[in-house]
């Protein structure tokens, strides 16, 4: 068996093992590295950016609700700029494999982003394309087949860094986007990000959320996470890294048997700080008392 059987191997970057911290939840892994050592986890997929400073949308914009968190904080984050000249020399030193995940409202946003953070010194590019289309009505770049191909055939040709294509579950056929981000170049493919959804104050009748809206994060949205990666798997022959509700070892299991090749952890970081190396001791003591290795669990879900 290989000496180290979470070892993982994603389009040529290797983690230590499959845990990755999901970007939003964990900053730049500078908040996290004074609670523990956070070169033991297999990578951080690093705050959202976008080429320019986001303010973010207006408070309350993070809403508790049973069995996950509404979020609409609206991608507020220092521009790459500043993610290069000042957050960047200290995240290099962290000890992982660094993800940037990027964002923008155009094509050309997301070329400018990508071409910037390439340089940079991180490892991989998390595409995030649940965000605005400006030049198309406000549609979401990760809505249709089309845009999705698009956008990543863009991000392909301003990179050669490997591409994580990161799908929005609020689509009718998650396979169709997926089969799209495959053909535009993507190396692997990250789902799912958060459910829209919304929280409502009976008693003044309004919004929780200042933004009425927001995603959906947590326990309460890992069935929807395991079928979809379960679908893709079958739709698609480049890995795939699973998240949505992760809270404990077994439902890293789950993710791996329904076809991931890793997993990114988000909420559980916001219940519980340490909850990843607490997560990975127990994954650690599961394959070892098993005699596995995590290659020959993935995808081995008997239908």
């Amino acid at each position: 068996m290989d000496k180290n059987p979470l070892a993982v191997n994603i389009a040529g970057v290797k983690f230590k093992n499959p845990l990755i911290a999901a970007s939003g939840t964990f900053g730049y892994g500078l908040e996290y590295s004074e609670i523990y050592d956070v070169s033991k986890i297999g990578g951080i997929s690093l705050k959202g950016l976008t080429l320019l400073p986001k303010e973010g949308n207006d408070s309350p914009r993070i809403a508790e609700t049973p069995s996950g968190i509404l979020n609409s904080v609206g991608l507020q984050n220092p521009g790459t700029k500043a993610f290069v000249n000042d957050y960047m020399p200290k995240i290099k030193k962290l000890g992982t494999v660094l993800i940037a995940n990027i964002a923008g409202n155009t094509l050309e946003e997301y070329a400018q982003t990508a071409k910037i953070v390439s340089a940079s010194g991180v490892d991989m590019i998390e595409l995030n394309i649940s965000c605005p289309n400006v030049k198309q009505g406000g549609m979401a770049f990760g809505v249709e087949p089309d845009s999705v191909r698009a956008v990543t055939e863009k991000v392909k040709e301003n990179s050669s860094l490997p591409l994580i294509v990161k799908l929005t579950p609020n689509v009718s056929d998650i396979t169709k986007n997926a089969a799209a981000a495959q053909k535009g170049g993507a190396d692997a493919i990250s789902l799912i990000n958060t459910i829209s959804g919304m929280a409502v104050d009976y008693k003044t009748r309004r919004p929780v959320l200042k933004n009425v809206t927001g995603g959906l994060s947590g326990p309460a949205v890992k069935p929807v996470a395991l079928k979809m990666v379960w679908q893709v798997y079958n739709t698609v022959d480049i890995p795939i890294i699973g998240m949505g509700g992760i809270m404990s070892y077994t439902d890293v299991l789950e993710f791996i048997i329904c076809g991931a090749s890793a997993v990114q952890i988000g909420t559980a970081n916001i219940y519980n700080p340490t909850a990843m190396p607490e997560i990975l001791a127990d994954l650690e003591r599961y394959f070892k008392e098993n005699n596995l290795t995590l290659e020959e669990l993935k995808g081995t879900l008997i239908v």
